[in-house]
């Protein structure tokens, strides 16, 4: 079994690393008190009569004198024993590992496998930036900003380039180890492990873990801090054993930081590899994490890059005291690459006479692609030379460089882990883990053991760290939901040759769907031939009885490539994609949509059995409120039914859109609240949607997704169309584009665009986000076509009735067209 550390560099993963395979989610025999004894011995015995293990033994410091002697005594002469964990590793024979299994001071023997080796953006979107320019944590940190000062973290990777101006050695890297735990170049002797200290450049063949450390801490000096880790004032320890890596080399990290925790404040290790397999807690690594973790250190561990299929995660990164990190893509997606642990899968064992429960899903997620960190001049890190060229700024190239994978999200976190522990030193590995669960925002369509409680925030997480607030109320992890839907879906890709010079039909993919559908969803690219321009074309889906669903042209198309289209309930029988263009006018400067190989999926939803929707069978929105209830965008009532034709009340939003919309948690101070109106139980709700920097797209400092209402929040009010215009836009993140917005309302009608009759009814400050709206699909007009008996062209009007109330329903539609395009 080979393990990895894991990286995933664009454009080169697959050169990078091999098949990561799982295996069994059970711990094995070691729960009983029997050793636990690595499977993978007997092959690797078949191919060498002697070979380096890991003897891990019963005790909380070094081997003792008699275990050492135990050793001696079955004629095993070579190898070393950590300084502060109950480890050695040794060569032996399979004999001998008989021998030792049979002695009741052993614990565990493991293969000593292979590792291989596996922020400028980043900073913002977790709310690291926001953390640092806050007044009030300023004053509660001494007037300082919160920055992981004096807290000690080691990079427990390939090494770190002490050399880099981010993290110089003597500054900020306070410590840079090399590690020497090479069993086959010792003489015939058990000694202690020895750690050579005091290397300015430990990781000159890998870059891994000076990306890593760069991430964690680096001070950003070589970019102006426009590349500043998430902890620059945090004290960085190096451990690395160079290109290669073997179990021992990692576990002689864990040995190094718990032997030198007081020297150097040491409070966080950060792991960025891995492995495959089942969960055992007797493996040497598990027991080095365990001994870290009762010595008050917080362990970070990346959870895999081989999704997105369930069953990868890596087993390390499944212990109950050490926080696994999943990756993900600054738009608030999980990336695909990302390892997944199993539904309802974990169990309890028992460990230093506590009973422990595991799951197997990750703790947070965190940003993982395209991740700009320090470099250095070596062969991975020149991998990412046509990323690097597209992201960085030509003149901090030499300095820095991109790379993906959990081995980015991890120390990231990391560096999370040190800003809480500045502003609240006496937390415990336990408590902090609990805070970046606890104040993580929801990411909708996935489930925990896919991506953990969350999406990380770390400025609600300072918070909770400096004042103790109730963070965690509106996690989707921590409800009981009133309504349940069983589903499935398939997909297939479709390509479509587009050219708008010849027919129409000739621009079309037919497909067939079946009876029983609960939900068809079409997505195609409109990127353009550069895939940077935007094709302003219109994806159009037709019922084999004419009826067609258009996602319509946005005028900001080179925002937005995609185009959805969602059929709730799709009749049976053959349908058409068909890829149309918009013809010139003022806001198309290209005059027509251009030639191109349109790819797109399909996806076909079918419902095999729901609760609590009693009331919903043979509605129109029963589809999408099937879908939305499934993805867990919003909820049914505790009676068991939906009332899909009810009005749906500002309360109601409130909650439904932190559920759905990837809005950010926040809380006000301690005794306090925004609105005067707003019920206890509603409280965070109605907090994190009116809160400043609520979208997890948008900036820091725009406005709340929603909006308050004469001075109160009113909870029992309903929804207006415009209003909802206004949380769905802004939830993605489009304030300056909608405040932006000049002129008449239009909407997409076939090839043209028709006025917005009503449009006098929109307030003002609202028509901007109703044109957003209607271009991206995710609210309609209502059109209605004349023609008297003289005219040669009907005339097509449109109205949006912006004053309308909605309805339960309507908002289900609304909501998974929304999810649908653009956060799915």
């Amino acid at each position: 079994m080979k393990m990895k550390r894991w990286l995933s560099i664009v454009f080169a993963a697959v050169l990078v690393f091999p098949t990561f395979f799982s295996g069994l989610q059970t711990a094995n025999a070691n729960v009983t008190g029997e050793v636990s004894i690595d499977p993978l011995l007997e092959k690797a015995f078949q191919l060498e009569s002697a070979l380096q293990v890991i003897v891990s033994f019963k005790g909380d410091g070094a081997p003792s004198t008699n275990q050492l002697n135990l050793l001696e005594e079955i004629g095993i002469d070579t190898g070393i024993s950590m300084q502060s964990l109950p480890i050695t590793g040794v060569i032996a024979t399979k004999a001998q590992i008989d021998l030792l299994a049979k002695n009741s001071e052993v614990r565990s023997i493991y293969l000593n496998s292979e590792l291989e080796y596996f922020n400028e953006e980043s900073t913002d979107i977790t709310g690291v930036d926001k953390v640092r320019t806050d007044d009030g944590f300023r004053k509660e940190n001494g007037g300082l900003p919160v920055s992981g000062k004096g807290v000690g973290v080691v990079i427990n990777d390939s090494g770190v380039d002490g050399t880099h101006k981010d993290h110089e050695f003597g500054l900020n890297l306070v410590q840079n180890v090399l590690g020497t735990t090479n069993l086959n170049s010792l003489e015939p002797t058990l000694l202690p492990v020895s750690y050579q200290e005091g290397v300015i450049n430990t990781d000159s063949n890998s870059g891994h873990g000076t990306h890593v450390a760069g991430t964690v801490g680096g001070t950003g000096a070589m970019s102006g801090g426009k590349y500043e880790g998430a902890a620059p004032g945090a004290d960085l320890i190096g451990y690395g054993s160079g290109a290669a890596l073997l179990i021992l080399d990692a576990i002689g990290g864990f040995d190094y930081a718990i032997t030198n925790q007081a020297k150097y404040g040491i409070r966080v290790i950060t792991n960025s590899w891995g492995s495959s397999g089942g969960f055992d807690p007797n493996n040497p690594v598990n027991i080095a994490s365990k001994k870290a973790y009762d010595r008050g250190i917080t362990v970070l561990f990346a959870a895999g890059n081989e999704g997105p299929g369930e069953d990868t995660h890596n087993p390390y990164a499944k212990a109950p005291w050490v926080i696994s990190v999943a990756a993900g893509v600054k738009d608030g997606s999980l990336a695909d690459f990302s390892s997944r642990g199993t539904d309802g899968v974990g169990g309890t064992f028992t460990m230093d006479g506590k009973e422990w429960t595991w799951q197997d899903r990750p703790t947070v997620t965190a940003p993982g692609v395209d991740i700009v960190s320090t470099r250095v001049i070596a062969p991975v890190s020149s991998l990412a030379a046509e990323q690097d060229a597209a992201t960085i700024d030509p003149a901090y190239l030499p300095y820095y460089t991109t790379m993906s994978g959990t081995s980015m999200a991890t120390p990231l976190v990391a560096g999370i882990v040190a800003l809480l522990l500045e502003a609240n030193p006496l937390l415990s590995p336990d408590e902090v883990k609990q805070i970046l669960e606890d104040t993580a925002t929801n990411m909708p369509g996935y489930e925990a053991w896919e991506v953990g409680a969350g999406y990380v925030n770390a400025y609600a997480a300072v918070d909770k760290a400096f004042s103790g607030k109730n963070y965690g109320n509106t996690l989707n992890i921590n409800q009981s939901f009133n309504s349940n839907v069983n589903s499935a879906t398939e997909r297939t890709d479709f390509l479509v040759t587009y050219n708008p010079l010849t027919l129409v039909s000739e621009n079309a993919y037919e497909f067939t769907v079946e009876a029983g559908l609960s939900n068809l969803v079409a997505k195609a690219n409109g990127a353009g031939l550069l895939g940077e321009t935007g094709n302003p074309i219109n994806l159009v889906l037709i019922a084999p009885d004419g009826t067609e669903y258009s996602s319509g042209i946005s005028l900001l198309f080179p925002l937005y490539y995609d185009r959805t289209v969602s059929v709730n309930s799709p009749i049976a029988g053959t349908w058409k994609a068909e890829i149309r263009g918009l013809r010139g006018n003022e806001v198309n400067p290209i005059g027509a949509a251009l030639p191109e190989e349109v790819q797109g999926t399909l996806a076909f939803t079918k419902v095999s059995g729901f609760t609590g929707l009693d009331d919903i069978s043979g509605h129109p929105a029963a589809g999408a409120i099937q879908m939305g209830v499934n993805e867990r965008l919003f909820d049914g009532y505790s009676n068991g039914t939906f009332k899909p034709d009810a009005d749906l009340t500002r309360g109601d939003l409130a909650k439904y859109l932190v559920m759905g919309a990837e809005v950010r948690q926040s809380l006000p101070a301690q005794g306090t609240k925004t609105f005067a109106d707003v019920k206890t139980s509603d409280l965070s709700f109605v907090e994190a949607v009116i809160a400043k920097g609520a979208a997890f797209r948008g900036e820091q400092f725009y406005n709340g997704v929603m909006l308050a209402k004469n001075g109160k929040f009113a909870a029992s009010d309903v929804v207006t169309r415009a209003e909802l215009a206004y949380s769905l836009a802004q939830s993605l993140g489009l304030q300056e584009q909608a405040e932006a917005f000049t002129g008449d309302v239009t909407v997409q009608y076939k090839d043209e665009r028709v006025a917005i009759e009503d449009a006098g009814q929109i307030p003002a400050h609202l028509k901007g986000y109703v044109q957003l709206a209607l271009d991206l699909n995710i609210l309609n007009a209502n059109f209605s076509v004349t023609q008297g008996p003289y005219d040669l062209q009907p005339t097509v009007t449109a109205t949006f009735s912006p004053t309308a109330k909605v309805t339960r329903g309507e908002f289900a539609v609304a909501m998974t067209r929304f999810y649908n395009a653009y956060l799915k």
